[in-house]
C-alpha cells in the first residue's frame, strides 16, 4: 500500500471518530500516512474498546492524538483549538483533511401520545451535525492550521430529499450542512480549501440503529441497491481518502453519492 502522506507532514481532523465512518476514515488516511486528531464523545464504560481501535491505527506508523470531549460546545472547542496548535507546531504538521462524522441527533415523531419533536430538538440537532461543521472549519482556519491544499468533508444521507419518520430534525440538519458545504467551497477556495459533502448509503452504524424503523430501511436499500448490499463504512473512507489525494483538487462544492447506485431506483 503506497504512504503517499507520509512525511509530509498532513494531519486528518475527524470530529466524531471513534465509531462508524469516522472510525473507518481514521484508519484508511492512516494506512497511507496522515496523522490523525480524533475528537469524540463516549462513555467511560466504551474507552477500553476505543483505546484499542485507536492503538491499532498507531501501528500503522503514524501519530494519533485523541480527546474524548464534546466538540459542540464553543468554549471546549476553542481549547482543543489551542491543544491541536501545540501538536501541530511540535510536528511542525498542517490539517489537510477535516472529517464532520458527528452524529447527535434528537429522532422523534411530529404526532403521538409521547414526547414529540419541538423547536428545541431542530435547534440542538441543526447546531450539533450542521453548523459545528461551519464552527470547526472556521477555527482551524482563524488559527491557521489549514495545509495549502486542504480538504473539509462531511457526511449527509438520502434523508435529506426523503422524508422518514422520526428523521426530521435530522433531515433539516442534513441539507443545512449541504448548503453549509457549498458556501464554503466557493467562500474559502481562494485560499486553498476544498470542501465537499458525502452522501453515504444504508449504513449499518451506531447512530443508523438509533433511527426508529433502522430495519425497514435496511430491507428497503437492499432491494433497491444494484449490488444487493448495503454499504459499509470502508466504502465511505475509501471516498474521503480519494478526495484527500492532490488529484482531487478540482473537486469542490459537491454532494457525492457513495451506495453502490442505491439512489437510482
Amino acid at each position: 500500500m503506497v504512504a503517499e502522506f507520509k512525511d509530509q507532514n498532513y494531519w486528518a481532523l475527524i470530529l466524531g471518530g471513534s465509531s462508524g465512518l469516522g472510525l473507518a476514515t481514521a484508519r484508511k488516511l492512516a494506512q497511507h500516512g496522515m496523522n490523525i486528531i480524533i475528537i469524540h464523545r463516549d462513555r467511560k464504560a466504551e474507552i477500553p474498546e476505543i483505546e484499542e481501535a485507536f492503538e491499532e491505527i498507531r501501528n500503522a506508523d503514524v501519530r494519533l492524538e485523541s480527546f474524548n470531549i464534546d466538540a459542540i460546545q464553543k468554549e471546549k472547542r476553542a481549547g482543543l483549538i489551542a491543544e491541536i496548535t501545540g501538536i501541530l507546531e511540535k510536528s511542525n504538521g498542517k490539517i489537510r483533511t477535516l472529517v464532520h462524522s458527528i452524529a447527535k441527533g434528537n429522532l422523534k415523531p411530529m404526532t403521538g401520545e409521547g414526547p414529540i419533536l419541538e423547536n428545541i430538538d431542530f435547534q440542538l440537532t441543526l447546531d450539533a451535525m450542521a453548523l459545528s461543521l461551519y464552527d470547526w472549519t472556521q477555527a482551524v482556519f482563524q488559527a491557521k492550521l489549514f495545509a495549502k491544499d486542504s480538504r473539509v468533508i462531511s457526511f449527509t444521507s438520502e434523508g435529506n430529499q426523503k422524508a422518514w419518520a422520526n428523521y426530521a430534525a435530522v433531515s433539516v440538519a442534513k441539507v443545512a450542512m449541504e448548503s453549509i458545504t457549498r458556501s464554503m467551497a466557493l467562500e474559502f477556495a481562494s485560499h486553498g480549501i476544498r470542501c465537499n459533502c458525502i452522501q453515504a448509503g444504508v449504513t449499518v452504524t451506531r447512530s443508523f440503529q438509533l433511527i426508529p424503523g433502522s430495519e425497514t430501511l435496511k430491507e428497503h436499500a437492499l432491494k433497491r441497491n444494484p449490488y444487493r448490499r448495503l454499504t459499509v463504512p470502508n466504502d465511505v473512507a475509501n471516498v474521503v481518502y480519494l478526495l484527500s489525494k492532490d488529484e482531487a483538487c478540482w473537486i469542490t462544492g459537491a454532494i457525492i453519492p457513495v451506495n453502490g447506485g442505491e439512489h437510482l431506483k
